[in-house]
């Protein structure tokens, strides 16, 4: 994961994890969020024993107060014991009274057996989170908030045999705009029920809180087979936008979902001609400027390969980009 900045005009890049330093051999899944006190929370997945998704994975963290210039040493923040704690997808709340400072969410899942051992319903997935008021410093012991949004044979709930389940990856978001202002949000996937060909049981959706993390609602599926790792993010209208990742590979394209009611349903679902990717993941974000406000989107450019990183971006909402 690299970060890169600016100082005096003169472009300078930090590796913040790499490879086989430290106590992992490798590092994946990266998100980094900016709160309102100007700290940079920079988090990945820190894997004891090789690249492999499943394993003794811990959630790790370094922090800037310098836009980046410096970072703290690296801590772990979420794990779960020798096994899997990961997709780590971290939020700001800047709306509870509470907490006027600001409130930092840092969502995950853990699991006890690989993904192919989950998706034949022989391992357990749960959802948590954690939470810190004092910008990362402390953080909180671990909420399990599995029964609310994941239904698994664990749950009251476990007749609809959800299997796999996947926080984001990337970062959770916060809405702004009326009605549904202070809503957080978390994009997710999840299997259900027996393995199908090209990953079709799979479907991206969502949870979400209006309560500051007290109680949590889903969202609807995406109705496409086969859709998978989400990133959400609150247009300039209001809406939400969800970018899915397609497992089976088949259109090469991203899937587009959007909802006006903040994630409790979907108006419309489309693949995106202009935005083609291999099955990976890829990112979206909203940039404010100080003359326009840009939808930005990045990912490999190429239907065929992780390769060709590309930034694009749209004046209009992702209608046409530029």
């Amino acid at each position: 994961m690299y970060l890169s900045c600016t100082e005096s005009l003169a472009p300078l890049e930090i590796q913040l994890f790499k490879n086989s330093e430290g106590e992992y051999a490798c590092y994946r899944i990266p998100a980094i969020i900016k709160t309102q006190e100007g700290t940079l929370m920079a988090f990945a997945e820190g894997r004891k024993t090789g690249c492999s998704d499943f394993g003794n994975v811990d959630i790790l963290l370094r922090m800037s107060y310098d836009d980046g210039l410096h970072w703290t040493e690296m801590e772990v923040v979420a794990e779960f014991g020798g096994l899997q704690a990961g997709n780590p997808a971290p939020v700001e709340d800047l709306f509870d009274p509470r907490f006027p400072e600001g409130r930092v969410f840092l969502f995950y899942n853990t699991g006890d057996v690989s993904e192919h051992n989950m998706r034949l319903g022989k391992g357990v997935r749960e959802v948590h989170f954690i939470t810190s008021t004092d910008q990362g410093k402390n953080w909180s012991k671990p909420t399990n908030i599995t029964n609310q949004v994941h239904f698994n044979s664990t749950t009251t709930q476990a007749e609809k045999d959800w299997r796999t389940n996947a926080t984001t990856p990337g970062h959770a978001i916060q809405l702004t705009k009326a009605p549904y202002t202070g809503r957080i949000y978390v994009p997710a996937n999840h299997s259900q029920g027996e393995p199908q060909e090209g990953f079709n049981e799979y479907r991206a959706y969502g949870f979400y809180t209006d309560n500051h993390g007290k109680d949590f609602q889903t969202s609807p599926d995406i109705n496409m087979p086969s859709s998978n790792e989400a990133i959400g993010v609150e247009l300039t209208d209001g809406s939400l936008m969800l970018n899915v990742r397609e497992q089976n590979g088949a259109r090469k394209e991203r899937l587009i979902a959007i909802s006006t009611t903040g994630g409790k349903q979907w108006d419309t679902e489309y693949f995106d001609t202009e935005l083609i990717s291999p099955v990976c993941q890829s990112s979206v974000l909203l940039f404010k400027g100080k003359q326009d406000t840009i939808l930005l989107y990045s990912g490999p450019n190429s239907r065929t390969n992780r390769e060709k990183m590309t930034v694009k971006g749209s004046l209009d909402s992702g209608k046409n980009g530029f």
